[in-house]
């Protein structure tokens, strides 16, 4: 009689748990759609509102080419170029406010897009496109990536100089954990250790694919 009346109180709770754990289980849904997707999912770039919409393999593999559509897939490998050459005057000629930006070439625009994080969100730098092209002549790699989707993206933040041939989605990324994580005037202690954290785990993904 004891164990039948645990059961039974045991049983609200048991109830309560599954509409608990049923919202969690679809938040992941494609957006183009509405087939459930798992975590790991392919991502798609709107090109004019340059934001990202979560997708399923067969409506990412609709918009997997360089053709003029509405969405562009984006790629997933990570790639840090160690052998990218870009001394302290040319980062300086870019007029980058900060130590951390990402260069893409928007086909919206025409030509290349310089962006750096803010508290705010991604801030659009006025990029001098006769610097630019310098660099690019000393870089040929760069006129590989895909445009719109794919980024080089910079951090000088602290000592040795790090360069990735990054996916867009990556960026964005970076681009919310600070707006996420930063405190008063300097950012605080922990969007330092989250950008940290962030680039560590693009040299593993990095890593991971040269394997």
């Amino acid at each position: 009689m004891a164990a039948l009346t645990s059961n039974i109180r045991r049983a609200p709770l048991a109830t309560l748990q599954q509409f608990v754990r049923k919202p969690q289980e679809r938040t992941q849904m494609c957006e183009l759609c509405a087939a459930p997707i798992g975590l790991a999912h392919h991502h798609l770039l709107e090109l004019d509102k340059r934001c990202l919409a979560c997708a399923c393999d067969p409506c990412a593999i609709l918009f997997n080419g360089n053709s003029r559509q509405r969405y562009r897939q984006v790629p997933r490998d990570v790639i840090r170029l160690q052998h990218f050459a870009m001394d302290d005057q040319e980062w300086d000629s870019l007029l980058i406010p900060i130590n951390l930006a990402f260069f893409v070439h928007s086909s919206v625009a025409g030509r290349v897009v310089a962006q750096y994080p803010s508290p705010g969100g991604a801030m659009e730098s006025s990029l001098d496109l006769e610097y630019w092209n310098a660099i690019a002549d000393r870089n040929p790699e760069l006129k590989k990536f895909e445009p719109d989707v794919e980024a080089l993206l910079v951090n000088r933040i602290s000592g040795r100089p790090q360069y990735y041939r990054a996916p867009i989605d990556q960026c964005f990324r970076l681009v919310g954990l600070i707006r996420k994580h930063w405190r008063g005037l300097s950012g605080g202690t922990e969007v330092w250790e989250e950008i940290d954290r962030f680039f560590q785990q693009l040299d593993e993904f990095s890593r991971r694919q040269c394997a």
